[in-house]
């Protein structure tokens, strides 16, 4: 995420007021931080638009996920972690809209003072906050929760708190964040998000370990069963303090989250329509387009819905390692790009469902369109001896077939850029001519329902002389490969992206990430001009501005061919057992399940009370 305008904090609109710390450094006092120009809510605002403040409480939301969990820290970046920890345990200083993702309102913080040169902001901490044991939670709380993730946490926070050189205990429910570096607006939105730990609770015990020890817990339910890799279930708080804060009016509404584990992925399908669990997000085209033609959905007992959302998509795609020195020439990787049939895979696979994606920051005003602008042309100036010219002179544009199975000329075309990369015919096999490295691509994958669209494409490659094969291995073992291991030649993997990036950049592409255990480089990206346009667009100053550098990070990405783009669609697809309320608005990012309430009468209706 990234924030913008040099206004920003000025801009925060109809609440300002300076005020003297302790620094000489005048802050600003707000009632919300944005990415945009205002936000949403303004001052004393009573709860978001997309909720019914009046809902009921009750009844027990089942949800299921796929795999096995060990580890119920998501936090430390080890072992397989459990579904539904995030803002349900833990709570956050602040909490992101679902209908405004640019801007963040207090939940443990109540207000917060920023520095007018961004050297500091100070967030003040609500009296009342309290952990699930009763506890006041308070400044050493949270000054213990950024010192532990920073230095213990998934490496994904040393990158994200890199600028964040000091949080101070002001007093008991006053505390400050110190940066480093050039102005940049996005650190307090950034330390807004951070979740707060018990101090007390966790110095007894080892952070950096699995664990499947319930925690004491910051947010509005705690942990009340759990089974290794069979369930988790989650009880709402009774004694929870934050019901009336206004991010909080209208959810947190069941009594009760239950999530259930299930290793094989149609079972899992199999599941929801013996109504086994209440709400399904389908990812799959092919089980959207086959799988949920049941009596259920005749009768009106469950809801199948298309979603439109306005989020950015990001970028899914086939990710190659460019560890091995079979992919570090971008020929190869274009020939191989060339060999990948999408519109014969979204006619006959995906029942044309899918959008090619040809953006990293795909369905957003971040992606590059068309050729370069003045202004993005005027940043990739001073880099053009490093940069392919294609940057410079086209559009970027992905190779198409007529979906009809006719690939010939792209193969011709893969076939040439790999004699121009070195790599020719020899027993059949594609190989180098001077190293004597015969092609070969083991695609892993942790799930088998990845293998019907790789085996076409598998297809296509040893048409071409690739050697090619799928892996498929369990979800713990998956992960050990990709993420410490680096132990793989492609994978396939969704890289998303905010309204506004920023930090996180680094952590996708940045040098320092691509040889760092965790870090989603896993590509292993390593180019001067990505650290330096990712570093830019962190310090950003207008949104403008963040906008042509991202575009201008696009270009580069996509030219330098990293990896194979997929496909993306702007909709959640969703099913539901129809036992649920809602409210009459639904916010534009999300499915807003958050919101929903147990509905007992619509339960009884359709045999289904969990009551």
């Amino acid at each position: 995420m990234k924030t913008v305008k040099p206004a920003l904090v000025l801009a925060l609109a109809i609440l300002f007021c300076c005020v003297g710390t302790g620094d000489e450094v005048k802050t600003t006092k707000l009632h919300a931080t944005t990415l945009g120009d205002t936000p949403k809510y303004g001052p004393g605002f009573e709860h978001f638009d997309y909720v019914n403040p009046n809902a009921p409480k009750g009844g027990t939301l089942r949800l299921a996920a796929r795999g096995g969990f060990d580890n119920i820290n998501p936090y430390n970046g080890k072992g397989d972690w459990a579904q539904g920890l995030g803002g349900s345990v833990y709570e956050g200083l602040m909490v992101t809209a679902e209908d405004d993702f640019q801007s963040q309102y207090p939940l443990i913080a109540e207000s917060l003072e920023v520095a007018e040169d961004l050297s500091f902001a100070i967030f003040n901490l609500r009296p009342e906050a309290r952990f699930s044991d009763g506890t006041p939670l308070t400044s050493e709380d949270v000054k213990y929760s950024f010192d532990t993730l920073k230095e213990k946490g998934d490496p994904f926070y040393s990158q994200y708190y890199k600028n964040v050189v000091n949080v101070i205990e002001v007093s008991p429910h006053k505390v400050k964040f110190e940066f480093d570096g050039p102005p940049n607006r996005e650190l307090p939105q950034i330390v807004g998000q951070l979740r707060v730990f018990s101090k007390a609770h966790w110095e007894e015990r080892e952070f950096e370990k699995t664990t499947l020890d319930p925690p004491v817990s910051s947010g509005p339910y705690k942990i009340s069963s759990i089974e290794a890799s069979r369930f988790l279930v989650l009880e709402r708080n009774e004694n929870y303090w934050g019901d009336h804060v206004p991010v909080n009016v209208g959810k947190n509404n069941f009594d009760a989250i239950r999530y259930d584990y299930y290793r094989d992925a149609e079972v899992l399908v199999e599941a929801f329509k013996s109504g086994e669990y209440d709400v399904r997000q389908e990812g799959s085209s092919l089980k959207w387009a086959t799988s949920y033609d049941f009596p259920a959905i005749e009768e009106g007992f469950v809801k199948k819905e298309l979603l439109r959302h306005w989020r950015p998509t990001g970028m899914q795609a086939f990710v190659f390692n460019l560890r091995k020195a079979k992919f570090q020439d971008p020929r190869v990787r274009l020939a191989l790009t060339y060999c990948f049939d999408f519109e014969w895979s979204n006619e006959r696979l995906f029942y044309g469902q899918y959008t090619r994606t040809s953006s990293y920051f795909e369905n957003s005003e971040m992606a590059a369109r068309g050729l370069p602008s003045e202004e993005e042309l005027a940043i990739l100036e001073p880099y053009r001896d490093q940069l392919p010219e294609e940057v410079f002179t086209q559009e970027y544009s992905l190779p198409t077939t007529d979906g009809q199975g006719n690939r010939r000329n792209n193969l011709a075309q893969a076939v040439t850029l790999l004699e121009e990369a070195g790599w020719e015919i020899q027993e059949n096999k594609l190989t180098h001519s001077e190293t004597g490295e015969v092609m070969e691509i083991e695609f892993l994958l942790e799930s088998a329902g990845f293998e019907r669209i790789i085996s076409p494409f598998i297809q296509n490659l040893e048409r071409v002389g690739v050697t090619a094969s799928i892996r498929t291995v369990e979800q713990s073992q998956y992960i050990q490969r990709r993420n410490n291991d680096r132990d793989f030649d492609a994978i396939v993997h969704v890289f998303g992206q905010s309204l506004s990036p920023g930090n996180e950049q680094r952590n996708y592409w940045g040098s320092a990430s691509a040889d760092e255990d965790g870090s989603d480089n896993h590509a292993g990206v390593k180019h001067p001009v990505v650290d330096e346009l990712i570093e830019k667009i962190v310090a950003a100053t207008t949104r403008d501005e963040l906008i042509i550098l991202c575009r201008a990070l696009d270009r580069v990405l996509l030219w330098n061919h990293y990896m194979i783009p997929g496909w993306h669609i702007n909709s959640f697809r969703l099913l539901s057992w129809d036992k649920f309320g809602r409210p009459e608005i639904r916010p534009k990012y999300t499915t807003g399940l958050s919101t929903w309430w147990y509905d007992e009468e619509k339960a009884k209706r359709i045999g289904r009370s969990t009551n």
